[in-house]
């Protein structure tokens, strides 16, 4: 349920910034489509931005063959 109202929310959002821009709904294909990309790269940039911040998990290097001990 939780996706369906974030979803919800969303879209009120973007209701009242095409009125405050005076874009019609549906907009343009120019305008849509500038839309679709910056939905696509804010959806990339979160996750992205915190790998670069936040140090990764577990910061163990993997072995490899050479660095086991041959028996």
């Amino acid at each position: 349920m939780k996706p369906y109202l974030i979803s919800l929310a969303v879209g009120l959002l973007v209701g009242v910034l095409y009125a405050a821009l005076k874009v019609r709904s549906p907009a343009p294909p120019a305008i849509a489509l500038i839309g679709l990309l910056g939905m696509l790269i804010g959806e990339q940039l979160l996750p992205l931005t915190l790998r670069y911040i936040l140090p990764p998990a577990s910061a163990s290097t993997p072995s490899t063959d050479a660095d086991r001990v041959q028996e």
